[in-house]
């Protein structure tokens, strides 16, 4: 009996490292839930086949939700483990609660399905570390830069890039630098051009999945608007109901049950030739799950909803959008400058505040406030019109100082990350003057939290604060010099407002930037923010006169 049960581990196992591409072992050894039960299936996700199997050393994902991309990189984590006995790095926007979600709801319903997985694992208690022989798999965060840099392995996947701290994403890269044979997979729904995914999907092949149309036998791809054909004047309108996806190439009607019939033999076409990086798009007008209708009554919703409008083109169509007003446009900034050059200092007569950046450089803008009566109005900063008398860079912070007092500064807020040392020794020289500012939680509209414990010190709402300082220049209410810098323009413009929904369904927005620098953009909005605390100072501040 021994002897029987070796001979039929060994047989396993030889014939589990026979396998020698991903797609074969998951059709072997995954299986699989709700709504396709069974062994892990290509019939309804052709276009994850060649996913499963590519070999380029870095691939990326531009996704609609729910495509099965999720999916594919779990099975790429455990053919890795199984039969390439490789660890794997698996990282998540975040350790709590994305890596107890993702053990919940993807790691341990994968092994209590299939035999063969639970049997690879040993241990699997710990959240962020489950061992399979000499093999592990990682599960991680993106937020902590330590994390990041503590997990060598040869094999990488990123999932949800878009929600992570960008920043730290190249340092797990760094970790593969020693290892012979890498492997990294990128996936995320997209948000905004450029920015995460998008940002590495450009880079990439940009890979689109085509097909056969089955009655002209063009090739084509399914695409919105083009393919769907939305009926119904809103989402409650039953008539939504006929909405229908058409090739667009001969405007037939594709068949939704079928769909899975004319995409089997769909391959996917390079947008650009000669990239390093492979990279594969695919919406939800391919999926077998989503009918036509759900696609237009998601369309129609968007048009009343910012955050629907939002929720349609990132997680429907898997493609980057903004908004109408999301962002600073050219024609705004431009309608603002008007006027005097930058001024070189500032002879007295009204509040003047300063607001300043922390990174490699500290960008610096200085704000002249002029106030209107305004009928029924108490908010300081509605009341308020805003001119830049100067926007500038400086290396250190001693330089700041010179500012302060040359222009007579009465209000600087300067950000507290990542100087706290350097940024706290600078409002202590100008004591009751400068406050280091934290965007952080706990905190709501414009209200600004002094820390207690700390009189140098305020925390704020990111979100609430940008659209009051960026609002101005849709306003028009903020005066730019002529001679304002290129970078403070670009830098204005770099940050978008996307929208999402809270837990009661209601829109709530956050700021997100590109590729691009948004410095300039959080120096106006902590001058924005030392308008507040200026204006709640006692009238004993010599507001025309010197500070010190």
């Amino acid at each position: 009996m021994l002897s029987q049960m070796l001979a039929e581990s060994i047989g396993k196992g030889l014939k589990r490292r026979s396998i020698t591409k991903c797609s074969t072992w998951s059709e072997r050894y995954r299986v699989m839930g709700q709504p396709y039960p069974g062994l892990w299936s290509f019939k309804y996700h052709p276009w994850a086949r060649e996913m499963h199997d590519c070999q380029d050393d870095t691939i990326v994902g531009q996704k609609a939700a729910q495509m099965g991309y999720t999916e594919t990189a779990l099975n790429r984590v455990f053919y890795a483990i199984d039969v390439l006995g490789e660890s794997v790095l698996y990282v998540l926007p975040a350790s709590t609660p994305d890596a107890s979600d993702f053990s919940a709801m993807r790691f341990d319903p994968a092994l209590e399905l299939s035999e063969h997985l639970a049997g690879m694992f040993s241990d699997v208690k710990n959240v962020g570390h489950k061992r399979a022989g000499s093999a592990s798999l990682l599960i991680r965060g993106s937020r902590s830069r330590g994390q990041m840099k503590s997990a060598p392995t040869g094999t990488m996947i990123f999932d949800e890039v878009d929600e992570m701290v960008q920043e730290n994403i190249p340092l797990a890269f760094e970790r593969m630098s020693g290892q012979k044979k890498k492997s990294a997979f990128l996936l995320s729904t997209a948000t905004i051009e450029n920015y995460g995914i998008n940002a590495y999907f450009r880079k990439s092949s940009q890979d689109h999945f085509f097909f056969a149309c089955p009655f002209c036998s063009k090739q084509t791809e399914l695409i919105f608007p083009e393919c769907v054909e939305v009926t119904g004047e809103d989402p409650d309108d039953p008539e939504i109901l006929n909405s229908r996806l058409l090739c667009k190439e001969c405007k037939h009607t594709l068949n939704h049950e079928t769909k899975h019939e004319w995409l089997k033999d769909g391959q996917w076409v390079a947008g650009q030739e000669g990239r390093m990086t492979r990279g594969f798009y695919i919406n939800q007008l391919y999926s077998s799950t989503i009918p036509p209708h759900l696609i237009a009554a998601s369309f129609l919703r968007g048009r009343d909803n910012p955050a629907d409008e939002q929720e349609f083109y990132n997680s429907k169509l898997g493609v980057p959008h903004a908004v109408e007003g999301a962002r600073v446009t050219d024609a705004q900034i431009i309608s603002c400058t008007k006027g005097t050059k930058k001024l070189d200092g500032y002879s007295g007569g009204k509040l003047i505040t300063m607001g300043v950046d922390v990174g490699k450089w500290l960008h610096v803008e200085i704000t002249e406030w002029t106030f209107e009566k305004t009928v029924g109005q108490n908010d300081v900063n509605l009341m308020a019109h805003a001119r830049v008398i100067y926007e500038g860079k400086v290396l250190n912070f001693e330089e700041l100082d010179n500012f302060m007092v040359t222009y007579k500064v009465v209000s600087c807020v300067i950000d507290a990350n990542p100087e706290q040392r350097k940024a706290l020794e600078f409002a202590q020289r100008f004591w009751g003057h400068v406050k280091r500012c934290f965007y952080g939680n706990g905190v709501s509209g414009k209200q600004v939290s002094l820390h207690a414990e700390d009189q140098h010190s305020v925390t704020v709402d990111r979100t609430s604060w940008l659209d009051l300082s960026l609002g101005r220049f849709k306003r028009g209410a903020i005066t730019l010099p002529i001679d304002v810098s290129m970078e403070y323009r670009e830098n204005t413009k770099a940050l978008v407002r996307i929208y999402e929904k809270d837990a009661n369904g209601n829109p709530v927005g956050r700021y997100v930037r590109g590729n691009d620098d948004d410095h300039f953009a959080h120096a106006r909005n902590y001058s924005e923010i030392a308008l507040q605390l200026g204006a709640n100072m006692s009238q004993a501040t010599t507001i025309n006169g010197d500070i010190l």
